[in-house]
């Protein structure tokens, strides 16, 4: 799973289950008593007796995220359809899996024991699923991206990998949730973040680049770092440490600034700096644009390295699918190539 968050991130390597008989096989009529009173298999027929297969990702789901309208989000269906299948596999296993207050959710005994399990159960079933020999191409990938890199540079650059690879149907997914491969139905990512992850195939897409930019009329009046107290900082919360960052790389004091306002992405703060409301932390080269266009005006440089990069996450074994590489391949060109 990428947690990023951060995209910070993990990914498990699951074992097998135990090699011993299921507890849940039935006997056939395959099956006798042998002479101790015990039972024998004596063919190749074995059932199971299991849930159906949507209830439990409905139940993993809830169960991960806590939530049934999260949950609801991450698979594309409605919240009374994560309850009833969550009822539908209580009633099943004649036991409750949730606590089920007032505004939350919490985990029963059984619910928490449980868990685990049927993660390791589906984890097997995509791994298995994706590392079948002779599957053919699905024609299709889903990409879970950092909002500011789809919005800027993905959506307008994917006509070219269409033009290139007109039988992949890709899909973008701009949620902040973290991922978990394969689980999720997600087959690569794009995270805003410190990789390289453990477990996880990982490419370094593209450095970032810290610079105060601002309105032009803002940026008359700034000359040095000093200057900064007279105007209002603008801050991006999932980066607050931005501004501290950039004062520390520049070797200068941190200012108490005239005031300062808070948004909640970076695209939010971007807007408030073009409307001429404050100072923000420009990050290089997805706000080129914007300085380009004479929107906004890079004061106080050179930019400074930022510890983050945007990097291009998949499972370990994701590459021998086609859709993947393809995609893949075609970011490295793009991006790295030159």
């Amino acid at each position: 799973m990428i947690g990023l968050l951060a995209v910070g991130g993990r990914d498990c390597d699951h074992g097998a289950a135990g090699s011993g008989p299921s507890a849940n096989a039935t006997i056939s009529l395959s099956d006798e008593l042998d002479s101790c009173g015990g039972i024998k298999h004596t063919g190749p027929t074995m059932s199971y007796r299991l849930p159906p297969l949507t209830t439990l990702r409905l139940f993993e789901a809830a169960a991960r995220l806590m939530s049934f309208k999260l949950a609801a989000d991450e698979l594309a269906v409605t919240p009374s359809a994560v309850s009833h299948g969550i009822q539908t596999l209580e009633d099943w296993l004649g036991v409750k899996l949730f606590i089920r207050y007032n505004r939350s959710l919490g985990l029963t005994d059984a619910g928490a024991a449980y868990l685990p399990q049927v993660q390791q159960a589906l984890d097997l079933l995509a791994k298995a699923t994706e590392n079948i020999p002779g599957r053919r191409p699905s024609g299709k990938l889903s990409v879970s991206s950092a909002p500011t890199f789809a919005s800027r540079w993905l959506l307008p650059s994917l006509p070219r990998f269409q033009v290139l690879h007109p039988q992949i149907q890709v899909s973008i997914d701009t949620q902040a949730r973290q991922v978990e491969f394969p689980r999720d139905g997600i087959d690569a990512a794009i995270r805003l973040a410190k990789g390289p992850w453990e477990g996880l195939y990982a490419l370094k897409l593209s450095d970032e680049f810290l610079v105060p930019v601002c309105a032009p009329a803002i940026a008359a009046g700034i000359s040095t770092a000093e200057d900064l107290a007279r105007v209002t900082l603008l801050y991006n919360i999932a980066v607050s440490t931005d501004w501290p960052f950039w004062f520390e790389a520049k070797g200068v004091p941190a200012v108490t600034p005239q005031g300062s306002s808070n948004f909640d992405t970076i695209h939010m703060t971007t807007k408030a700096a073009i409307r001429g409301l404050g100072v923000a932390i420009g990050r290089l080269p997805m706000i080129q644009g914007e300085i380009d266009a004479g929107n906004l005006v890079a004061v106080l440089g050179p930019p400074v390295a930022s510890p983050t990069a945007y990097w291009f996450v998949t499972g370990p074994d994701s590459l021998a699918r086609p859709e993947v590489k393809a995609f893949r391949d075609w970011l490295r060109d793009e991006l790295l190539s030159g």
